[in-house]
């Protein structure tokens, strides 16, 4: 069983909700201009090693990308560094209509 939750898109916001999650966009700056999940925070997949510091490993995280795979990538990251509780949002914002 892999250590990382799958949350369906449209679940996202009762999963964050239900977990007092961080929601944690991994996408670059650019794309995160297009539209992103409200309340959520942008560290790029390519600067996670260098602000790692800033995610607290006690509270739930919900990553989130395009389509899923970059923070699926993050996802199992986080959960090899000690974080309690990790997701991945299944489909990413795609999957919401908010990126093609």
């Amino acid at each position: 069983m892999s250590p990382v939750e799958s949350v369906p898109a449209h679940d996202w916001e009762t999963w964050a909700e239900e977990n007092d999650a961080t929601i944690l966009d991994v996408r670059e700056a650019n794309e995160w201009q297009l539209g992103t999940l409200p309340g959520s925070t942008l560290i790029a997949m390519s600067e996670l090693l260098q602000r790692f510091s800033e995610l607290d490993k006690d509270k739930p995280v919900l990553c989130v990308c395009r389509s899923g795979n970059r923070s699926a990538q993050v996802a199992m990251y986080l959960s090899s560094q000690g974080f309690e509780k990790v997701a991945n949002m299944a489909g990413g914002v795609k999957a919401l209509g908010m990126q093609d």
